[in-house]
């Protein structure tokens, strides 16, 4: 009985180095076959913009081809579900953010789990958010802003890239920190929810630089402030919402990968290194810094406890939001009821505020 043990407790060893030995070889040639990186939301949102920034020097640092394949919806659930399913051999990746860690409190039955399922690689960016409005509001200061919204609560709808969203969050925590009101009409993404402000569906959004900044020089939308503790290079003439009243209030957004878990040590090691030499490259920093984003590289251990603390942070705003009975909007039920949009009657919820509300220096 005791040889018999003996004889499999070596067995098991000999397995299990096997297994180690397998897993460094497979390391060490990746990668061998193109790697797939899946981003959770709609092509066109800051996300999306940042993966597509980064998959060709990916490539060239890699050797590989590197593929950006969207899955959006669910929050961006769904994509990161993916990605939690997928082989953990290097070959499927995801783009997250914000989402990221305030899903395990906004979906009560997440398809997987945030901490345990997924292994974090590196922070790709931070990107100052920028409060935008519909050129056909009539604020044109967030003081402006507030004031329409707290003589008319939930007169206002803003739009987010979807529930639980950066911008969703975001705009949730400023708007308890302000005492407003606002509905919520969530979007499959990024670009849709700014598409949804261009044609005026939605009055205000706490839009990505780089998904917005096209749009202010038409007036097609209207910057009122950016979320960072410094005015933004890229839009030097727009305040910032702390110089608008709300000291140390930041809106920012960050971008991170991550790997199925138990993908092997040396591959996260290897993309952990070349995502920070893509991101130290200055043509990258230059397209960064002209987009309102600063590039970070931080590596695997840092940007793992970053998510671990953000998971606890996010917390908060979503339980004050549940708290305070607010609902989610269905876009086609803001268009059925004459939402802000030119197409459908857009000017009613204008008319229905008083114009006074406006400063006299902002009034056109």
């Amino acid at each position: 009985m005791e040889h018999n043990g003996k004889a499999r407790f070596k067995l098991a060893m000999a397995l299990l180095t096997a297994t180690a030995c397998a897993s460094g070889a497979r390391a060490q040639g990746y990668p061998l076959k193109p790697i797939r990186i899946i981003v959770p939301y709609a092509p066109g949102g800051s996300t999306d913009v940042v993966a597509r920034l980064l998959a060709p020097r990916l490539a060239e640092l890699l050797g590989q081809s590197v593929i950006v394949d969207n899955r959006p919806d669910g929050s961006s659930s769904i994509g990161v579900n993916a990605v939690a399913r997928s082989a953990p051999d290097g070959y499927t990746l995801g783009i997250v953010n914000i989402a990221f860690v305030a899903n395990p409190s906004l979906i009560r039955k997440l398809p997987y789990d945030t901490e345990a399922d997924l292994m974090p690689i590196s922070r790709q960016s931070i990107a100052t958010l920028v409060m935008t409005v519909h050129p056909s509001l009539p604020a044109r200061s967030v003081r402006a802003l507030v004031a329409m919204a707290k003589e008319r609560p939930g007169a206002l709808h803003y739009g987010s890239a979807g529930t639980g969203a950066g911008n969703h969050l975001l705009t949730e925590r400023f708007s308890l920190r302000a005492g407003i009101r606002m509905v919520h009409v969530p979007y499959k993404g990024g670009g849709p929810s700014v598409l949804s402000l261009v044609t005026g569906e939605t009055a205000l959004l706490l839009a990505s630089i780089p998904s917005a900044i096209q749009h202010f020089p038409s007036g097609r939308l209207v910057p009122l402030a950016v979320g960072s503790m410094n005015r933004n290079p890229a839009l030097p003439a727009v305040p910032t919402i702390a110089e608008s009243g709300f000291a140390d209030f930041e809106a920012a957004e960050w971008i991170g990968m991550v790997a199925p878990a138990n993908t092997p040590q040396p591959v996260i090691a290897r993309v952990s290194q070349a995502l920070a030499r893509a991101l130290s490259g200055t043509d990258i920093k230059e397209r960064f810094a002209s987009l309102g984003a600063d590039p970070v590289g931080d590596p695997p251990d840092a940007f793992a406890a970053f998510v671990k603390k953000e998971i606890a942070i996010s917390h908060k705003p979503i339980r004050a939001s549940n708290d305070s009975g607010k609902m989610n909007q269905n876009p086609e039920r803001i268009l059925e009821k004459g939402g802000l949009s030119a197409r459908f009657q857009g000017r009613w919820r204008l008319k229905s505020l008083s114009v006074s509300s406006r400063p006299p220096t902002e009034r056109r």
